[in-house]
Formats: C-alpha cells, structure tokens, sequence
C-alpha cells in the first residue's frame, strides 16, 4: 500500500496567496542572472506572502548551502531525495510525514544488498536520505531489475536518460507535495510546480497548475504536452518560471522597496567599503571639520592613492551620529579635492550604540577571538548577530547607489563580511573584492561560528577574495569545501616568495581559483607592506635621531629589545614577559646587559575583555623589576600608552633586537617596520617573530620561535643576544630586502591587478604611482 496515497481535494483550513514548488537544477538554478534576480524578489518579500518550495533529487545536505546563497531565495519547505526527504525551511521535519516514509524504508543496505545481483548499476557518490541512486543506462532497466525493487515494497524512478533512484513505495515530488499540501492546509488552487525532468512529471500528474521551463527533457515535454493545466515556457530555469506564473495569473513584479532605491546608478568607478574614514572627524566650534588622520603610516594613504589622478570613486564609511537619521546630516562628502578631485566620502550614519554593539563588542566578543583560534573566549548573542547584519545592509546599500556600472567594490575586513550576501543582489553588475587584513582560522574553528554559512555564502559572492599568507587563503578553501562541494580549478606554488615546510604556517601549494555550484572565485595571498620610504624620511629626520640618542643615552651600553604590540590576549604580551623572566633566571650573565622596553598601547575604550589582560601585565613587569633591579639597572620598562609613530622608529633605531612573538597574528607590521628601519640606518639587528605571524613566512632571515613553549622562547631570545655581527648582517640584509621590493604601495597595485584579472570587463584600475 502506498503510504502516499492520491490526495483527495478538500476546502483548505488555510488560504495561501501562492505556492511555487519548483525543481532546482535546470529551474531555479538557472537561467538568466536578471530573471534569477527578478524570482528571488518575488520571493524575499517582493510578492505578498508567496511560500516557496524546493522540490529536488539532490540529498538534503546538498541543498543546505543554497540557504546561504543570498542569490537565491529562503525556503519555506524542502522536498529533497526526489521525496523522500520532508522539511521546513529550517529543516525542522514536517511531521508525521517525515517519519511515514522512514517507516516505509527498507534501508540502503538491504537494497544494495537485493540489487548487488545487476553489477551494470553504478552507485551515485551523493548525499542521499531513504533512497538508493544510481547511473544505468535505459537498456539497463530490465524486467529482472523492476521484479527485484517491487519486491523490496520500493518503486523505481529512472529520468534523463541516466538516473535511477530506487524509492519507498509511492513515494515521488507529486506524491510528497501533495501530502504536504494537505498537512500544511495550503489551498491546492494555489500551488504552481516547476520543473524540467521527468523525475518532475509526478508533480504535473498530481493535478496542480504547472510550469514546464525552456530546455526541458524532451520525454517531459511530450508527457505534459496535453496536460490543460501546464504551460511550455520557451525561457530556461528562471526565465520559464516568470513565463509560468505570467501564464497562471500571478502578478510577478518586483514589489522590493529596497530595490528601488538601488535602481540609480553612482559615478564611482572604484569604491573602498572600509569602516574608518580616510580621514577624521573633528569638532571645531560646532562645526565638523576633516582632519588627516594622526598615523601617517597604514593602508588608508596606501587606498587613496588610487584616486590620486583624479578616477572617480567614493569611500563607504561609518559616521558617529546620534542617531541613524540625524537632522542635517549630509552623507557625501569631498575628500581632500586638491589630491582627490574626484573622491567623495559616502558616510552612513551610525549612531553609538550601533558602533558599540556592531564593531566594540560583537565583532571583538564573537568574530576576533575565532579568527585567531581562541574559541574558549567566544562569546555569541543573537541579538548582536542581528545589529552585525543591518549595519553591513547599510553598507552594501550605500555601496551600491555609489557605485558606476560594472564598478570594483573593494570590502575591507571581517567586519563587514555580510556586505557581499546584501550587495550581490542589489548590483550583480558588479565586480567585488574582499580583503582580509587579519587570519583566517582553519576550518575546524571557523566553523564554531553559529553563522558560518551565512559567511561563507557571502564571501562566496565575490570575484576575488585576498588573504595575507597562502595557509590563510588555503584554510578559507577548507572552510569552503565543509560548505559545499568545490573544485579546485588552478593553484601555484608557493616557494621561493613564502616559506614552505620551515614554519608552522607554511604550505607548499596555494589554491587561486575555485568553482562552487558554477560560479568561479578568485583567491590570493597579498602580504601587507609597510611604508619603507615614510620609514627612512623619519629616519633621517632631526624629531627621530634626537629620540634614538635619547634611547642610547638611556641604554647606556646595554642591549635593547624593543617589543610593541596592541594589548591584546593575542599578542602574546604575558607570555613574552614569563619568557623574559626566565631568560634570566638562566643566563644570569645578560642581568644588567640587556634592557626590554615593553611598549603596549591600551585597547579601545570600552573593551572590557582586555582589562584583566592589563592587570596581568602590570603584575608580572612589577614582579620581575621587583626580583632583578638593581640601582643602576632596570631590566623592563614598561610603556602602556599609544607613542607617536615618530617616537616608535626611534625605539626601533635605538635597539638592537626587536622580539615580536604573538599567539597569533595575521600579518604583523611591527616586524616590517622594524627591518625597514635598520634598513634606512644602514646597520644591522635581530628580528625574532613568532611563527605563529603571518609575516614570518615571508621574512627570511627572521628568527622563529614558538611563543607556546617557553624554552624555545628563552633559547631563541638567548640566541640573538648571542649571535655574531656577520650572521645578524646577512639576516638584516635578506629581510631588507624584501621589505623594500614589497612595500604599502605594491601590495596595493598587486591585489588590485589580480582582481581586475578575476574575470571580464573590467576597469582599468592602476593607481597613480604619485605620492598620495
């Protein structure tokens, strides 16, 4: 007895609008992008309380990363193993359904067991719930074969020439819609099914209205053809679904407010989507004034460039308000006109509490310590998730009524990791990039996230997404690959530029090209650099040598080793400092020789997460200047302020050893500016670097050490105070070297020419080579 028995009309309990029940692959999952665009607006809000179904053969964990895909639109119920599979959107199963069919099911090994007997049946390697798969050929289908399902109490389903699902008795998408129908109360007179295969046709049979989309399977097509209630589209996938419901008397205009207002199209061919300004905001007499930021080094002089000829853009950035919709607010802005002509800031007013709840706290408390592998510290709330996502909405909004047509987004960071999922949608013309200045986790971590698919789907709406260091970029493609399945479509090697097998972040190949469900990204890895030009004009500045013969003065013929780092449980300050403590504790020789000066700059205001850090911190400089010091020499000194970078180069100058060794880090640019210095000194210096820093796989010469074992931190930091003035010279050398070919500026024009190479029709995008 079939436990899906022929539905019997009756008055529905509820009366629904609409209902699409629609296949997937070759239906909804194709045509064009502007008919794709157009269905997913119909059924993200753009037509009154429509319900939509997928009703598929893929296995339900194949069709779990289609609801991340902002491209397509949430279901309200899946119908996934051709039927056998009944969910709600939130893959609740519908009961009791779900647990008729189970009940129903001999098992997977029992039927391969029955059917082991027809060796010509090849096993589809797929995800698959209450029903066996196959590859046969049509000759395949034989007496002898139907005999065996229908003694299993199953039925045999074969489509397309190929494809053989073996199913519980009446059990097909007709059958399972039906029943869902019926259980659900949904009004039959307002279901319309799509489809294009012939495991499609038991959804045409049960009687519902239906849409035959372009390019069907031709044997479809014939069986359907004298059904009064389907309609032929010409159009594929989308385009036959509009087809379709135009032909049924569904109005299928996109009713989507927000739309709309995206329709305009900007001037901007370049937008930097960045949460800073590029400049800052200033008070002066009630009147808002923009001032050059304090720190002259860092990417944003690097970004501007871009616009120093005078290309059209506009740089996405938040501003404090006090509230989203301040009286007066005026969001565009020029930028420094007589450097960047034609660059406005597009300031989206965020008020105190969304900066705080989005930034201060959700993006530190629930993202920072995930990407730097310290789940423990995790702390995750819905509620802050929520903000996270209508701050990114405003983002990619603003994005998108900034940017010309077939203009290059350009998204910084994990804060912002959303605006892909709400920009695609709005303005699929365009080509976006994703940079991340930080790690990437491996997947194993990454995937603790609550909303790791939500992230994924949207990262996976770039063209071209950049990471520091090749493990970050192939840690990404791991985090993928759990998702949903990829290929893998070009990698390259990564020696000589990134060590390989010599240090714990090191990889010998790199993905730079990846296909998933057919559309094609773009991956590379993309060092920052620093300024090494800006570095030697301070250098020779009078503010900076005054500092270095202050320092020397100081040092008195002791050895410095500089260490500065934001306070931050990532950063390693604590343990750097037990190591320190233990260095002389066994090689009491280096008392009254060598000298830490232990530079900290406070977190942002607000971070409670840090303070028992600091405390920690403060305790254990007392302890070792309490057990060490002796009149005439002090072994830490301490600094827990923000120095101007001026004063930080004269520290770098005046000592001899910088010792940087964080838990994690995802670059490092200390370790840059450091060598950069000595560089512009024309002298030598250690550089130690935790291997656990993204840049210690591309600074060779540096010394590596693992800030997770003290006794390689003590002997590490004993070898450099040890080493000969020939070995430090060559080490300097090498990493000079490096830090000057690949500088701020060609990271830059770098990651901006393989994004235009990330696929067609793109601007020309080279930066003026002038100083910004």
């Amino acid at each position: 007895m079939s436990i899906l028995s022929p539905l019997q009309w009756t008055s529905p309990s509820i009366a629904r609008p609409l209902l699409l029940a629609t296949d997937l692959d070759g239906t909804l999952l194709a045509g064009t992008a502007a008919a794709r665009r157009r269905v997913r607006d119909l059924f993200s809000g753009g037509l009154d309380g429509a319900k939509l179904v997928f009703i598929t053969g893929r296995g339900l964990e194949s069709v779990i990363p289609l609801l991340s895909d902002p491209t397509i639109p949430l279901p309200d119920y899946i119908i996934a193993d051709v039927g056998a599979t009944i969910v709600h959107g939130d893959l609740r199963p519908v009961e009791p359904l779900h647990h008729e069919i189970a009940a129903h099911w001999p098992g997977a090994q029992v039927v391969m067991k029955a059917l082991a007997a027809f060796p010509h049946l090849q096993l589809q390697q797929v995800p698959q719930e209450r029903r066996c798969s196959f590859f046969v050929n049509e000759g395949g289908i034989t007496a002898a074969l139907r005999e065996a399902v229908e003694a299993l109490g199953c039925d045999l389903l074969f489509s397309a020439g190929r494809y053989l699902d073996v199913l519980p008795r009446g059990v097909g998408k007709g059958p399972a819609l039906a029943r869902l129908v019926q259980a659900e109360g949904i009004d039959p007179a307002s279901v319309v099914v799509a489809g294009d295969t012939l495991n499609d046709l038991s959804m045409f049979e049960a009687g519902f209205r239906g849409i035959v989309v372009g390019g069907a399977e031709p044997a479809l097509a014939e069986r359907v053809r004298k059904m009064a209630r389907v309609h032929l589209a010409s159009h594929e996938g989308c385009g036959g679904i509009l087809q379709g419901l135009a032909h049924h008397g569904t109005l299928v205009e996109t009713m989507a407010a927000a739309q709309a207002r995206i329709d305009q199209r900007g001037q901007a061919e370049l937008v930097m989507v960045y949460h800073r300004l590029p400049y800052d905001e200033v008070c002066v007499d009630g009147v808002v004034r923009q001032q050059r930021p304090k720190s002259p080094n860092g990417i944003i002089p690097t970004l501007l460039r871009f616009f120093a000829d005078g290309r059209p853009g506009a740089w996405v950035a938040w501003s404090q308000q006090e509230s989203r919709n301040p009286d007066g607010f005026v969001s565009r802005a020029r930028v420094d006109p007589a450097r960047y002509p034609q660059l406005d800031a597009a300031r989206i007013a965020l008020s105190a509490e969304d900066i705080d709840l989005f930034y201060k706290k959700f993006s530190k408390e629930a993202f920072w310590p995930i990407i730097f592998s310290f789940p423990d510290k995790a702390e995750f709330n819905q509620a802050h998730w929520e903000r996270f996502l209508e701050v990114n909405r405003l983002f990619a909004e603003q994005t998108a009524r900034e940017a010309a047509e077939g203009a290059v987004a350009w998204i910084h960071d994990y804060n912002l990791w959303m605006v892909p999922a709400f920009l695609r949608p709005l303005r699929p013309d365009l080509k976006i990039a994703f940079f991340h200045h930080t790690a990437f986790p491996s997947s194993d971590v990454f995937n603790i996230l609550p909303w790791r698919r939500d992230i994924i789907g949207s990262l996976l709406q770039c063209d071209y997404v950049g990471f520091h260091i090749p493990r970050y970029v192939e840690n990404f493609v791991d985090a993928v690959r759990s998702f949903a399945p990829m290929e893998v479509l070009e990698t390259v090697s990564c020696a000589p530029r990134f060590l390989t097998y010599g240090c714990a972040l090191g990889v010998d190949k790199m993905a730079t090209r990846i296909d998933v469900g057919g559309r094609q990204v773009g991956l590379g890895a993309h060092p920052v650099g620093t300024d090494a030009a800006l570095v030697g004009e301070l250098v020779a500045s009078a503010e900076v040598q005054a500092g270095m013969a202050e320092i020397d003065a100081y040092l008195n013929g002791v050895t410095g080793i500089v260490s500065v780092e934001r306070l931050d449980y990532v950063k390693g300050s604590l343990e750097k400092l037990q190591a320190f403590e233990r260095l002389l504790e066994q090689h009491p020789e280096h008392a009254g020789r060598v000298t830490l000066l232990n530079i900290i700059t406070p977190a942002a205001p607000g971070m409670e997460i840090y303070e028992s850090l600091r405390e920690e911190v403060d305790r254990t400089v007392g302890r070792i200047n309490g057990r060490f010091s002796t009149l005439n020499w002090v072994p830490v000194r301490y600094f827990y302020r923000s120095l101007p970078f001026a004063e930080v180069v004269a520290h770098y100058g005046a000592c001899d050893i910088a010792w940087i060794t964080p838990l994690r880090d995802g670059l490092n640019l200390v370790a840059k500016e450091f060598v950069a210095t000595k560089r512009a000194q024309g002298k030598s210096g250690v550089l130690i670097l935790s291997e656990f820093a993204g840049a210690a796989v591309e600074l060779h010469g540096a010394l590596l050490t693992n800030p997770y074992d003290q006794a390689s931190m003590t002997a590490t930091l004993h070898q450099a105070l040890t080493m000969g003035g020939d070995e430090a010279a060559y080490r300097t050398a090498r990493m000079a070297a490096i830090v000057a070919e690949h500088d701020v500026t060609r990271w830059g024009d770098e990651f901006i020419t393989a994004v235009a190479r990330s696929g067609p029709d793109v601007l020309a995008l080279a930066p003026a080579r002038a100083a910004a």
